[in-house]
């Protein structure tokens, strides 16, 4: 069995993965502590991904960062970056595809943080990136992991979004996933049952820990 799948979905989850735990936190923080004006909007919009078809998301995105898309000719005439059909594509769609699993258990448990807690300490003088590194965050850590690790195994699960962005190119694009549907294609039942039982087995881990942290106590 041909290993290549295998280490670039493992690299382009924890590309994803990190991307999505920066960008979610900043976002689920917003969501969280912030009233204003489009806010529902703003939570509707990272939401979609969980209910359009992954097909339908990678569509958006490949009209969006496509070559001949404004945005896409932007990106890589001036700074050199091409997303569509390369691995990088593929960390967009995980990153897209995983950020509603992350943000929504994030901002639940920092929505639980005590706000007498993060004014006790602004009474004492700390400031408001001393009382998020000191208070709220190590408070809302458990929902942090839980967060991370759904992310981590949607980015690691995703298949229809990172065909339409990244295609399906042998040594270059072709995730785990991909490579279990080509292997069903062609009928190579034997390299397909052990990428499939690879899969499973990891995301029946990442699930089981998740939900151990989700119905922890802070």
């Amino acid at each position: 069995m041909d290993l290549f799948p295998l280490f670039l979905t493992i690299k382009v989850s924890v590309v994803a993965t990190v991307i999505t735990v920066a960008v979610g936190l900043a976002l689920a923080l917003l969501l969280a502590r912030k009233d204003f004006i489009g806010k529902n909007v703003l939570d509707v919009l990272i939401m979609q991904p969980l209910v359009i078809p992954p097909t339908v998301l990678g569509y958006y995105l490949l009209s969006l960062f496509g070559r001949s898309s404004a945005l896409g000719r932007f990106l890589e005439d001036a700074v050199g970056l091409q997303i569509v059909f390369t691995w990088k594509g593929a960390v967009l769609a995980a990153c897209i595809s995983s950020l509603p699993l992350f943000v929504k258990p994030v901002r639940a448990g920092l929505e639980d943080v005590g706000r007498n807690l993060e004014d006790a300490a602004r009474l004492l003088g700390k400031t408001e990136f001393q009382v998020l590194i000191g208070i709220t965050l190590p408070l809302a850590w458990r929902a942090i992991l839980a967060g991370t690790v759904m992310a981590f195994a949607r980015a690691t699960g995703e298949f229809g979004a990172t065909l339409m962005v990244a295609g399906n190119i042998p040594g270059l694009t072709q995730t785990l996933p991909i490579a279990i549907y080509d292997a069903v294609q062609v009928g190579d039942s034997g390299a397909a049952n052990i990428m499939v039982a690879i899969i499973t087995l990891f995301s029946f881990v990442v699930l089981y820990l998740a939900g151990r942290f989700a119905r922890s106590r802070y």
